[in-house]
């Protein structure tokens, strides 16, 4: 692949858009463009367009999301604006552009009654507002773009931002017991990993379209989660597992969310890190 190849990446003050801001030096071949929420407010067509009249990036790169779960129930209009309209105004920009529009979302998606992985092509269902706006997010990225590339996530972690994590990390701090969910079904997903692999399919220089899942390796509980983050940083908090009748929230979330990645490792030989090795990874930045 040439030089000189712009790449824009949208919501760049998310977990995600933090971590591609963190390995783009590993890549002098490309030229990024970060844009916060501030920057470029994804939902607002008209800066969007704008923008694009003055850049020509080759590649999008679309991490700006609502996901504030539980609060989406209340504030469904701008889950829907910045999950379900941009995406396709992006999109339909992207195509118009000539320009490669990769966009990430959820495992929520799904309605988390599943016993087997879930596949790309596996019935949705979302279950919340959240879930629903980021499927229409999906359905507007294809309709507009149908060269799109979708890569669904899950339990997303990392260093920056908001996450399970930070939180555990905090009550450990706070608390001598806690109690934590052990009847939700999931695998972990360092930010830092998926943002290598999205660079990893650009520089591949083979553009599928279609829709990806990625995580870690593994299937944990929440709980089970907590305890190993407990165990790598020596904490003495004693946790408790309760089942998700006990910690009742605004959104329900999915009893069962594992994603099958068989898809991404055969087109783009993505390797998959084990979930554990990743979090002994991102803890040693705290």
């Amino acid at each position: 692949m040439g030089t000189n190849i712009k790449i824009l990446i949208t919501g760049s003050d998310g977990q995600l858009g933090k971590e591609l801001e963190q390995i783009a030096p590993l890549f002098p071949g490309f030229e990024f463009i970060f844009f916060s929420k501030e920057d470029l407010p994804v939902h607002q067509p008209g800066l969007v367009k704008d923008f694009f009249k003055n850049n020509s990036p080759h590649y999008l790169i679309n991490c700006a999301a609502y996901t504030a779960v539980d609060k989406a129930e209340q504030e469904r209009d701008i889950a829907f604006r910045v999950n379900g309209e941009a995406p396709g105004v992006l999109a339909a920009v992207c195509k118009e552009k000539d320009c490669r529009f990769i966009h990430i979302s959820t495992d929520y998606v799904f309605d988390g009654t599943a016993s087997l992985p879930y596949k790309e092509d596996a019935a949705t269902n979302p279950q919340t507002v959240y879930g629903a706006s980021k499927l229409e997010g999906e359905m507007k990225a294809v309709q507009f773009d149908p060269a799109a590339i979708i890569i669904r996530t899950s339990w997303v972690y990392s260093e920056f931002g908001k996450n399970f994590v930070k939180t555990m990390l905090k009550l450990f701090r706070e608390k001598e017991e806690i109690n934590v969910v052990n009847d939700q079904a999931g695998s972990p997903t360092y930010a830092a990993d998926l943002a290598g692999v999205i660079l990893q399919i650009i520089s591949s220089g083979q553009w599928q379209p279609g829709i990806y899942h990625y995580t870690n390796d593994g299937v944990i509980s929440w709980y089970e989660f907590a305890e190993v983050i407990r165990e790598l940083t020596g904490n003495s908090c004693k946790i408790n597992p309760i089942p998700t009748s006990d910690y009742p929230t605004a959104a329900k979330r999915p009893a069962y969310s594992v994603l099958d990645k068989t898809k991404i490792r055969q087109v783009y030989g993505v390797r998959l890190r084990n979930w554990q090795d990743s979090l002994a990874e991102c803890l040693k930045k705290f």
